[in-house]
């Protein structure tokens, strides 16, 4: 018996698993994946929002303004990238200048602070690859940057740390209510629970359903996104937005913390819930809707695309707390842009309605700190000379393209709740995120994975079950000539 079970080890289940950890409680995350982070939480972004473009007076209005409020605070708590570069939303007539007046309007309604609107000359001082066409913005000096991998990874280390059990390739595939709580039946047996989290991200209204009468319909939404390689990464500073429309905040230009242009998204709704596909139409569409706000983007510098997926609920609202006719479940459903910027908000708030009906003692044992894999790039030329002297695995560069050594990767690997795959080593270490997008060092990640968890190069997969890296004739091969 679990005093919770959150499904979910996306940033929201990793945010409020972390906020839990600080009571005496008996707690489990479950997720389907192999590792935390591994679906919506993986593909987005990277957006602080500043909350100017959320109607006043909404869920998701008060979380995305206290979660942009925490989020400095936060970052260096738990150690990830995060940086305040400001935002602008352009205008590019004059006949949409009222839609630019009401932004402006709602962000003072929203006690968005520093916020004002700049006129041509000013906004193409900010940013001067600016397209001429831009007329004005509305300025948001709070809007930020953040690493998504990095966030939501370090949420759910330091929810380990603080003694929160993950449980990973495990699904639920039915919950019932007992009189002490519910009852989850998964794929690997059944487990009981006082109370359920529900943070399954584009699932999570098929397990609302399976308890209250009160039917919620998520549909994903899905948007595509073009990354270019660092050598485009001074192009712009500040994150460029177009007025938004009723399908949401439009494609992007942005700066990352890491030093690339990120392009998108696209908004397309599907029936599909584990579609993440790229389409030809969607990226024409990303590149086309860029170089309005850009035009001196560097097409030919795209290095990869990518695919996510939004969690949209028809009410268009987050859906926080119990359900009337479900008491111990409580929602953290619908949780889409501005989801990654509110979610030390919604980590806090589901964790007070739980703690409210437990009633649970704090832990004294809480550490809300977190160190990050060490960069070897952050340091002196003396103090790398040293760290190599003590630890010769960080004088061994494996990622060429993101200068990733081998000390990087063994920290990854054997920290809390280690990367598996190479997908899990990416998210963490950045190897395979240059561009090269792994040409080079993938094998060389594999060879590090197996001889860590002495197992055979044949069984390291990109991203888990069903994704074998060895396939076909090579790995039939290498399973003849194998001793």
């Amino acid at each position: 018996m679990y005093d919770v079970i959150i499904i979910g080890a996306g940033v929201t289940g990793s945010a409020i698993a972390r906020e839990l950890s600080r009571y005496q409680l008996k707690i489990s995350v479950i997720e389907k994946g192999e590792d935390v982070c591994c679906e919506t939480s993986k593909a987005n972004s990277g957006i602080v929002h500043s909350g100017i473009d959320c109607k006043p007076g909404t869920v998701k209005a008060r979380m995305n303004i206290l979660g942009n409020e925490k989020m400095e605070a936060l970052s260096k708590e738990l150690d990830f990238p995060f940086k305040q570069n400001g935002s602008l939303i352009l205008c590019f007539s004059e006949e949409d200048r009222p839609r630019l007046n009401q932004l402006y309007e709602q962000g003072i309604a929203n006690r968005i602070p520093g916020i004002r609107i700049v006129e041509k000359e000013e906004l193409h001082n900010l940013e001067p690859n600016i397209s001429d066409e831009a007329i004005a913005a509305v300025y948001a000096p709070t809007g930020g940057i953040v690493c998504p991998f990095g966030m939501n990874i370090a949420f759910a280390e330091n929810a380990a740390e603080n003694g929160v059990e993950f449980l990973f390739h495990t699904e639920v595939t039915d919950i019932r209510k007992i009189p002490q709580g519910y009852v989850l039946t998964t794929n690997e047996g059944e487990l009981q629970t006082r109370c359920v989290v529900n943070a399954a991200g584009i699932h999570a209204d098929k397990f609302h359903n399976m308890v209250s009468e009160h039917q919620i319909h998520i549909t994903p939404r899905l948007g595509e996104y073009c990354l270019l390689d660092k050598t485009a990464g001074k192009l712009v500073e500040k994150t460029i937005f177009q007025l938004p429309t009723r399908l949401g905040k439009g494609v992007l230009v942005t700066p990352t913390v890491h030093g690339n242009i990120l392009m998108g998204p696209t908004a397309r709704d599907s029936d599909d819930r584990e579609s993440t596909d790229t389409t030809a139409e969607g990226l024409a569409q990303v590149i086309e809707s860029a170089k309005r706000s850009v035009p001196v983007l560097p097409i030919r510098q795209i290095i990869t695309s990518f695919c996510g997926s939004r969690a949209h609920e028809d009410g268009g609202e987050f859906i926080l707390g119990e359900p009337e006719d479900a008491p111990g479940f409580f929602d953290a459903a619908g949780i889409e842009s501005p989801g990654l910027t509110s979610t030390p908000a919604i980590g806090c708030y589901i964790a007070e309605l739980v703690c409210g009906l437990l009633s649970p003692a704090e832990n004294p044992n809480f550490n809300g700190r977190r160190t990050g894999i060490l960069d070897p790039k952050t340091l002196s030329k003396e103090a790398y000379a040293q760290l190599i002297r003590e630890q010769p695995a960080y004088g061994n560069i494996i990622c060429r393209c993101e200068t990733v050594t081998e000390g990087e990767i063994l920290d990854a690997i054997h920290r809390p709740l280690g990367a598996r795959s190479l997908d899990g080593i990416k998210r963490r270490t950045r190897a395979g995120m240059g561009r090269c997008q792994s040409g080079f060092c993938s094998p060389k990640v594999m060879e590090i994975l197996a001889r860590e968890y002495h197992i055979s190069p044949l069984d390291i997969t990109k991203s888990g079950n069903g994704a074998d890296m060895i396939v076909g004739r090579t790995k039939e091969y290498i399973q003849e000539v194998s001793p």
